[in-house]
């Protein structure tokens, strides 16, 4: 071999070390990156942001098939959502359908969150730690589509899990009840989505902003008990104790998706609540267009705070 062919093939096998501290695509760390084919860098050279954003979010979606979390998902929420409806011991009328479906809604406030953060508190952070998102940060990419393009992936596999695992539960519910309310279940399971979404998008956001995974464990499970158990025993004692307007009243249930959820729900079965903070709920008057707004804003916000601040961020 001449020292021309050699410096030639020296120079195909070596790695050059990127401008930012990484690695060129000539060599991609023996990770979770292997994923990233050469079509797909193909696409990220293409420089269309929407080519960038649909690759990134279909690796995220085959990593999390493949790792298998669609199958636990799926199966956690029929599990819970079959089990409620099998042993509820409501009527088969019409109340005791709307008993039913308000039964999903509270367990859908506990466990839907819990899911969806346990799903997304590692999505960047996790990435970091395997050399996978390093990668990523060496390819002509926007920082901000790997965020976003990976949220989109994972929400995918959320939803998808959400819609067949409480699909299951109104299967049976449709064959009790017949499709008299049913399309209160098919607001339940809309919801439900949303619902789980908004708080994917609070993982991602969680996830792009913490240093270490244990860090974003641990302020995601603060997150959840922020919005599920704190936030309503606050609203509630404040709403007791000052005679607050309705406008306060207003934002204190847009302040929290689970609230908003919740008045969703029970809007849709016409329920005012008997106790507590979903009386409260239900009779906020706030319209159904107005409550899926703000699910939306729940969802849309935090990844774009996370896209900005992701830019920001040095591995």
């Amino acid at each position: 071999m001449t020292d021309a062919e050699y410096d030639t093939d020296r120079d195909r096998s070596t790695p050059e070390p990127a401008p930012d501290g990484g690695y060129t695509t000539a060599m991609a760390p023996d990770t979770d990156a292997e994923t990233v084919h050469e079509a797909e860098t193909d696409d990220f050279a293409s420089g269309a942001w929407y080519r960038q954003l649909l690759v990134v979010a279909e690796t995220e979606y085959r990593l999390a098939v493949r790792g298998r979390w669609a199958i636990a998902l799926t199966a956690i929420f029929a599990a819970f959502a079959l089990g409620l409806t099998t042993f509820s011991g409501a009527s088969v009328s019409p109340e005791g359908f709307e008993r039913t479906v308000g039964s999903l809604a509270v367990l859908a406030v506990y466990l839907v969150p819990l899911v969806a953060l346990a799903f997304s508190y590692d999505v960047i952070v996790g990435r970091k730690e395997s050399g996978w998102l390093h990668t990523l940060f060496s390819l002509p990419v926007d920082r901000a589509w790997i965020v976003v393009g990976a949220a989109v992936g994972r929400a995918v596999v959320l939803a998808s899990a959400t819609i067949i695992g409480f699909g299951v539960a109104g299967g049976f519910l449709l064959r009790e009840y017949g499709l008299d309310g049913f399309d209160a279940y098919a607001t339940f399971m809309l919801g439900t989505v949303g619902l789980g979404l908004t708080f994917l998008a609070v993982g991602v956001l969680v996830s792009t902003l913490a240093r270490e995974k244990t860090h974003a464990l641990g302020v995601s499970l603060l997150a959840w008990a922020w919005f599920v158990l704190v936030h309503d025993l606050l609203a509630l004692g404040l709403i007791g104790a000052l005679e607050l307007s309705e406008t306060a009243v207003s934002a204190m249930l847009l302040a929290n998706p689970t609230g908003v959820f919740r008045a969703l729900v029970l809007g849709s079965l016409g329920a005012g609540g008997n106790a507590g903070f979903a009386s409260v709920l239900a009779q906020s008057g706030l319209s159904t267009g107005v409550l899926i707004g703000a699910l939306l804003a729940w969802i849309i916000v935090p990844i774009g705070i996370a896209a900005l601040a992701i830019r920001r961020r040095r591995l």
